[in-house]
């Protein structure tokens, strides 16, 4: 489930952490995000990520085994799934909580915004 509240979403689709709308995908929303705190975390841990899936090109590159890449497809998708979950819990601790705060439609929103975000982690 998702906002069509203009006054709460952006062209993104999606409401800000701070209240004012997202502007279209590939700009900057000022921060401090959720995530901030660990940005640096979380870029490293990206980078293993990354090096996991390129690590998947040289297995099809160099014909291994079936089962062996469909594992290592496995690790990445469960590293990927963990990366989420831990942003997700962030962006509850901090988006979701600072709006609940100030309640009304803002907190509505969030809830909104981060069950739809939810639902689209369990369809994957």
């Amino acid at each position: 489930m998702t906002t069509t509240d203009p006054a709460v979403t952006s062209a993104t689709g999606a409401a800000s952490c701070h209240g004012e709308d997202l502007p279209q995908v590939g700009t900057a929303v000022p921060g401090p995000h959720g995530y901030s705190k660990q940005k640096d975390q979380h870029l490293k841990r990206l980078r293993r990520i990354e090096g996991q899936i390129r690590g998947l090109q040289r297995m099809v590159e160099e014909d291994v085994y079936c089962i062996d890449i469909l594992t290592q497809v496995s690790a990445g998708t469960k590293a990927l799934q963990s990366f989420a979950l831990q942003l997700l819990e962030e962006h509850l601790r901090h988006c979701v909580a600072q709006a609940a705060r100030e309640g009304g439609a803002e907190a509505d929103a969030k809830v909104a915004e981060a069950t739809a975000a939810i639902a689209r982690l369990l369809r994957t």
